[in-house]
């Protein structure tokens, strides 16, 4: 008789959460954030097939510390939160990498209704009834159609420290 066990289940935290960002302006970094976690988690180190991430952030949350900016790229050049308020993630598969205590996760992320294969490593920590999930990946912003001509570089960096916890 074999005995399978249940992958858990674990719910994304916005408290103890960061999501941010990172890209230059007129030759200087600004930096970025967004909260407003939601989603499920599957996840199971020893079961990695059966692990999954479906996670969302609130695309209206974005902060770089200066309100006037922040609402420019609320507005539908940048993210057009009024037709699309959430950045999406779901994972297509997560694998062991060759670095010890560090997975790879390949998934699509969704931005302004333009989806994206994207892959990255990230470790999964355990805390307490959950884990931290953190990870560090590049992305073009013209695939998403966000920021048109602008000033700002193409390319950005998004680093991730997202705390779960046991559904």
């Amino acid at each position: 008789m074999t005995v399978k066990f249940a992958v858990a289940q674990y719910k994304p935290v916005d408290q103890g959460s960061t999501v941010q960002f990172k890209i230059r302006n007129l030759g200087f970094n600004v930096n970025g954030s967004f909260c407003g976690l939601n989603g499920n988690i599957l996840f199971d180190p020893n079961n990695l097939t059966a692990s999954q991430f479906n996670v969302s952030i609130d695309a209206n949350t974005i902060n770089t510390d200066n309100n006037m900016r922040d609402d420019h790229l609320r507005n539908d050049s940048y993210f057009d939160v009024k037709k699309y308020p959430v950045i999406l993630f779901a994972s297509t598969k997560i694998t062991p990498s060759n670095k010890k205590a560090t997975l790879f996760v390949f998934g699509k992320l969704t931005i302004k209704n333009q989806t994206k294969d994207v892959s990255f490593p990230f470790t999964a920590t355990q805390f307490n009834d959950g884990y931290i999930f953190s990870g560090t990946f590049k992305i073009n912003r013209k695939d998403f159609g966000v920021g048109g001509t602008s000033t700002i570089s193409d390319d950005l960096e998004v680093s991730l420290n997202i705390l779960s916890k046991k559904a």
